[in-house]
């Protein structure tokens, strides 16, 4: 078979379709898996992975969407192609669909029961997705299953195609024309193929290719354990009705379960060989005959002229689409503990330095200087210093539509506040900052989002149409809270260092402006009309 482009390169006008195009691009590669993931290894076993995920539509159902496309579509006439698919070939053929042959209405025919992960992954690809109830993997004859319908709605319009992954011998036919020639170019002493039945043209096409080019390879087919799920494969018993000749194709078929085809997927991707179930699906199958034979001392009737055995197993997939199984099949043990697991329910809103105002920033654009009662006339002394453990004697306000909400705690709040201030005492300066200690936050947040989650009596006229300054003792606390109140669509902001930020400032309003500067200066300005200065109490 062809084997051009070793640098791997496409350009021009054709340049993805190169891509595509087994013909153009150099083997899918074939690689030994480690010896720690082959307990046979000793036994004079290599184990070879066929890599089918490395084809740019990322499964092994690239190829028969290529021939079967190439075999179906009509130029000129065909507009719209219809499969029922669980996910990988309908994948592949809206993919080849655009790039061969200019068409992008594919529809994909499918089981109500797929994860919604894969539903996304088909609407991320554009497909049309129609769904159907009943079994989820159903017979290819069955009149009320979606294969038929899919078959009745083509034979109704000759600009809609359905290629038929499950009775097209193009299907199995696309591994007898690229990947089995491609398995005996780059391992020619292989001794075993294993391959996973779905609709069994995978196997099938390995089968009949080997059992014509190299009639020794031993030919090992794996179903689905009766009674139980692997995307993809189908159990031996759902075979009976599929037409492809797959009987004649194998030599043996293993059954193998979810459990373990998850568990050999999850340690083959951590090993660097990334791939999906059906892939430790079919390791799995290989590994149970391996035990088999050596358990009846017939191992070595499979030894080749080295005097090993060659064995290779499709890797069909690729795991993303499947990471909530894995999860769901196999047991905590598997995988690394989360740790502050409890943050992945809290703290959901998004943050911005923006919303962190510096004092000297903050306290101009929400306070206001009002004329002291005591002063009427001009003022004669321009540094009148108003210190109060309360307040400010009512000298200094918050400016309209404005909201100060200090988090403190009441004692503290009762020592001093800004103008206007509200109390809410949800900061606890006892307890670390809730950035250093995931259960404070976790406190601190579920707090903060029942108190504004919904309109009360109290929380929404406190802050409904205000700007609201927020205020703690360091400034982490009302951080959280400015994130809690801008997700709700308020305008909040929080001062940055919080209560021990404003000891470090020297606040003064000079005749007709506002000063507030911090220890290097710097200054804002805003219109007044009395002098006051303010010393914070240390």
């Amino acid at each position: 078979m062809p084997s051009q482009n070793f640098l791997n390169v496409y350009k021009g006008p054709n340049s993805v379709r190169d891509y595509f195009d087994p013909d153009s691009t150099p083997p899918l590669p074939l690689v030994e898996i480690p010896d720690k993931l082959n307990p046979y290894r000793r036994d004079g076993v290599r184990i070879y992975a066929k890599m089918m995920t490395m084809h740019p539509a990322n499964n092994v159902k690239s190829m028969p969407a290529l021939n079967l496309l190439e075999k179906s579509v009509v130029p000129g006439k065909t507009d719209t192609v219809i499969e029922y698919s669980s996910g990988s070939t309908v994948i592949s053929m809206s993919l080849i669909s655009r790039v061969f042959h200019d068409i992008s209405d594919v529809r994909a025919f499918l089981s109500n029961k797929t994860s919604m992960a894969k539903l996304r992954l088909m609407q991320f690809f554009g497909l049309d997705i129609t769904l159907f109830g009943g079994p989820s993997q159903p017979e290819p004859t069955d009149e009320r299953g979606g294969i038929r319908a899919a078959e009745r709605m083509a034979e109704s319009n000759e600009s809609i195609i359905n290629p038929n992954q499950y009775e097209n011998d193009a299907n199995w036919k696309s591994h007898v024309r690229w990947t089995g020639p491609q398995i005996l170019m780059q391992l020619p002493e292989i001794n075993l193929i294993c391959a996973g039945m779905g609709t069994s043209g995978t196997m099938t096409g390995l089968g009949m290719f080997f059992k014509e080019a190299r009639p020794s390879v031993f030919r090992l087919g794996v179903c689905t354990a009766a009674g139980d799920r692997v995307p993809g494969p189908r159990s031996f018993a759902l075979l009976a009705p599929v037409e492809f000749p797959w009987k004649s194709a194998v030599d043996h078929i293993e059954e193998v379960g979810s459990h373990d085809s998850f568990s050999l997927s999850l340690d083959l991707c951590r090993e660097g060989i990334v791939c999906g179930p059906s892939s430790g699906f079919n390791l799995k199958g290989l590994f149970q005959f391996i035990e088999k034979q050596k358990a009846a001392g017939k191992l070595r009737d499979f030894a080749g002229a080295d005097g090993e055995i060659h064995c290779v197993f499709l890797c069909c997939d690729l795991p993303y689409q499947y990471i909530n199984e894995y999860f769901d099949k196999l047991s905590p043990e598997h995988f690394p503990s989360i740790t502050n697991e409890a943050l992945t329910k809290v703290d959901l809103y998004r943050y911005d330095e923006a919303w962190e105002k510096k004092a000297e920033a903050a306290l101009p654009l929400f306070l206001d200087v009002k004329r002291h009662p005591s002063q009427n006339g001009p003022l004669s002394d321009p540094k009148l210093e108003i210190v109060d453990e309360k307040s400010l004697g009512g000298s200094i306000a918050v400016k309209d539509g404005a909201i100060i909400i200090d988090l403190r705690q009441p004692a503290d709040f009762d020592r001093f506040s800004l103008p206007g201030s509200v109390n809410l005492p949800f900061a606890d300066p006892s307890k670390p900052s809730p950035f250093s200690d995931p259960t404070v936050l976790e406190a601190l947040w579920l707090k903060l989002e029942d108190f504004f989650k919904t309109p009360s009596d109290y929380a929404h006229p406190l802050v409904q149409g205000k700007r609201i300054l927020l205020l703690c003792y360091d400034g982490d606390s009302s951080r959280v809270a400015t994130s809690v109140l801008r997700a709700k669509g308020y305008e909040a902001d929080s001062l940055r260092g919080g209560f021990l930020a404003l000891g470090e400032l020297d606040i003064r309003q000079a005749r007709g402006e506002c000063i507030v500067s911090n220890s290097q200066g710097n200054k804002q300005g805003i219109a007044v009309s009395c002098e006051v200065q303010l010393v914070t109490p240390s």
